[in-house]
């Protein structure tokens, strides 16, 4: 038995074919739904980048406790599970934020791991002088400087960090084709932005890649680009996915050669969505989770049933993929777990979750049951009382700073931490913290924080009216309760939230 995930990072679920999409040009992305059950109610858990993937392993919620960490002691990690029952694990990828301070201790949870240099603001060439793109650039900081450098070393599609992944994920098909017991994660920073790509796919959209002063790497929040900007960016991200849908395909390629669509189970998904101006807002993080950021694409063919052409309308979730890979090698997941095998819902559309719990530390809690969705925001401007629970004090790209753990005592356990007290420290207000830190302050729009948001989405999926119904909001905020008690909720997120 083996099996492979392709990972996407910001792949939105309404800009493909499959998902209903007339003019993003993916056919890979359509021949894949041809050849796997396309789920139409997958939402994300914890955001963005590393709390998904912090679920990706552990297949439980994270967002209420922590934000962006590595993966804590007491965490049960699905990849390491497979290693240690005899699955050989390896991770390919070009995702920076694995060697940030908060994004350690993943990939060394896999039996090797490959990782390919040059995506968004890696540290990567050691240039000292500016390059000239960068003083045109909209992004005047490290980031963006980094990004600069970074393009110059790939101004050829097979030197780009995503070409050169996919080629060392054919690589390792070539090699291990005919043995047993493997399990491969490609997982692309793309379409993640910048949306940073080659005329080969812009022109697919009447666009070019160079010659023009228009950005390919949008801000996040508010909508502050005239309608060409926002034109050509969303034209960027196409691009993007375009250049993805190429990648995906050689996948699909080697899929066909060696007859593994036999024994080969296969998972397309992606952390979260990505904001291009819907709403008036752009990119994620810093405003309410609406669709676009949470309801998600999911794909999986699995050899054991050999279902293909159909979707799927149950609830379902990241959490729930750890599990369905260790139960599709026989390894019963641990007690901490809060995801279920998709088996049944790939067989016969089962019902598995009553409801799903989504958001971002510090900012609304979300749910769904499905048919609506509820954000319960904060219930003072203050956002308080917040804390950060952890025995890895280290954020996005940094370590927890000397005021932050002046506030430290020990927290009693909780449920999942194995009997280990952590180490609970006070967030602080947003704007306080020095440099950039990511979930020291929890929500980034302090305005935006105290609405309770309820939409209708059998009725209104693009989220443009808010409801107005007293009755469904009490019944998902008992929902909203329930969810919060089954992932052991620390007690002041109820406060902080009006539940008390």
């Amino acid at each position: 038995m083996k099996a492979i995930m392709i990972m996407f990072d910001s792949l939105n679920r309404h800009m493909l074919p499959p998902y209903g999409c007339s003019w993003v040009h993916a056919p890979n992305f359509t021949r894949l739904a041809k050849h796997s059950v396309r789920f139409d109610r997958c939402y994300a858990g914890s955001l963005p980048c590393m709390p998904a993937r912090r679920e990706l392993h552990t297949g439980r919620y994270n967002f209420l406790h922590r934000s962006w960490s590595p993966i804590e002691p007491y965490d049960d990690s699905a990849m390491e599970m497979l290693t240690e029952h005899g699955v050989y694990t390896h991770l390919i990828t070009d995702h920076v934020h694995y060697w940030e301070d908060g994004g350690s201790t993943y990939h060394t949870r896999y039996s090797s791991f490959e990782f390919f240099r040059g995506q968004e603001g890696d540290k990567w060439k050691g240039v000292v002088a500016a390059p000239k793109a960068y003083e045109h650039s909209a992004q005047k900081c490290l980031l963006g400087r980094a990004n600069a450098i970074n393009r110059q070393y790939m101004k050829d599609e097979k030197d780009h960090s995503q070409a050169r992944l996919f080629a060392a994920a054919e690589e390792f098909i070539d090699t291990n084709k005919d043995e047993d017991h493997w399990f491969l994660q490609i997982e692309p920073f793309d379409p993640h932005e910048p949306f940073f790509t080659y005329d080969k796919y812009t022109q697919l959209y009447g666009e070019t890649s160079e010659g023009t002063e228009l950005s390919d790497w949008p801000d996040y929040g508010r909508n502050h680009y005239t309608k060409a900007q926002a034109e050509h960016m969303r034209k960027s991200y196409a691009s993007l996915l375009s250049m993805c849908d190429t990648y995906l395909g050689k996948i699909l390629d080697k899929m066909d050669a060696y007859h593994m669509w036999d024994d080969t189970l296969l998972i397309v998904n992606t952390d979260h969505g990505f904001l291009l101006g819907e709403h008036d807002y752009w990119g994620k993080n810093s405003m309410p989770f609406y669709n676009e950021n949470v309801h998600l694409p999911l794909f999986i063919w699995d050899p054991r049933y050999k279902i293909q052409g159909e979707s799927r309308n149950a609830l379902v979730q990241t959490i729930d993929l750890p599990v369905t890979l260790l139960d599709y090698f026989n390894i019963p997941p641990t007690p901490d777990m809060q995801g279920v095998s998709l088996k049944e819902v790939i067989t016969k559309d089962a019902k598995i979750h009553d409801g799903a719990l989504f958001g971002i530390y510090g900012g609304h809690v979300c749910c769904t049951d499905g048919d609506f969705v509820y954000m319960r925001g904060a219930a003072t401007p203050e956002n308080r009382p917040l804390n950060q629970y952890t025995l890895m004090p280290v954020h996005m790209m940094g370590r927890f700073c000397i005021d932050e753990l002046k506030t430290m005592q020990l927290s009693a356990p909780f449920t999942f931490t194995k009997g280990l007290p952590l180490l609970k420290t006070q967030c602080r207000p947003w704007g306080e913290e020095k440099g950039f830190a990511y979930g020291l302050g929890g929500y980034m729009y302090p305005d935006l924080i105290t609405e309770n948001l309820l939409f209708d989405i059998r009725e209104d999926e693009s989220q443009r009216v808010t409801l107005k119904d007293n009755a469904q909001e009490s019944r998902m905020k008992q929902l909203l309760i329930k969810l919060m008690k089954e992932t052991d909720a620390p007690p002041e997120q109820y406060q902080r939230l009006g539940l008390t």
